[in-house]
């Protein structure tokens, strides 16, 4: 049956963007057929604990004298990565928190980003090579191109280099900007274009979810 990992990071757990869109995804996905399944992890209500030892950045046959972590996190980290293997497509919820990343994604990083074991190393292996994954990005103001604030995107970029580049996965990337345009009354002169992205986004996502599950 083919399988959805679904990842929320979002703090905000009633209005938030990016857990509106991914659920929109996974809605749609299951939509395409009974036998597509989804499992949903949601690293702001049950966050991982921070990389417990630097070791686990390596693979086993990597590491060095004395470089032995507690067998609990090793046991936890083969969890997480047997997780996203697993999957068949994966969605991720990576709202703007400070020009970056929450902090609860970036530990979900660390634990499956493991140099010989799913990046290569001393080997060129790539075991989740190809894999889709969706990247769902919301952010107050805009980073488009052509914005003048692209270069202040360290969001999306380090994503895309971890999961694109470094794990060889299939990265799609949306993006719903100018979501604090309804918010701040300074900005209301931009809730139509903050609209505007929401609605491609959440029609690039219906397009995506059909796609990959087909």
């Amino acid at each position: 049956m083919p399988q959805l990992l679904h990842i929320d990071s979002s703090a905000e757990l009633h209005n938030s963007t990016s857990r509106d869109l991914t659920a929109l995804f996974a809605q749609q996905w299951s939509n395409n057929s009974p036998d597509h399944t989804t499992v949903t992890v949601d690293l702001h209500r049950d966050p991982l604990p921070h990389l417990a030892d630097a070791a686990l950045h390596y693979a086993p046959r990597l590491r060095v004298e004395g470089e032995i972590p507690d067998p609990a996190a090793e046991a936890l980290q083969a969890r997480v990565i047997e997780q996203l293997t697993a999957a068949d497509v994966v969605v991720i919820g990576a709202p703007m928190y400070n020009w970056s990343i929450p902090s609860t994604l970036k530990a979900w990083i660390d634990y499956v980003h493991v140099l010989g074991t799913t990046v290569p190393f001393d080997t060129r292996t790539q075991p989740l090579a190809g894999k889709p994954v969706v990247i769902v990005s919301s952010r107050g103001n805009t980073y488009a191109p052509g914005s003048g604030n692209e270069a202040n995107d360290h969001t999306v970029p380090p994503l895309v280099q971890v999961l694109g580049v470094s794990m060889g996965m299939d990265v799609s990337v949306i993006t719903a900007e100018l979501t604090l345009a309804q918010r701040i009354p300074a900005m209301a002169p931009l809730i139509e274009r903050g609209d505007a992205s929401l609605r491609a986004a959440r029609e690039s996502l219906t397009e995506l979810a059909r796609t990959l599950g087909a």
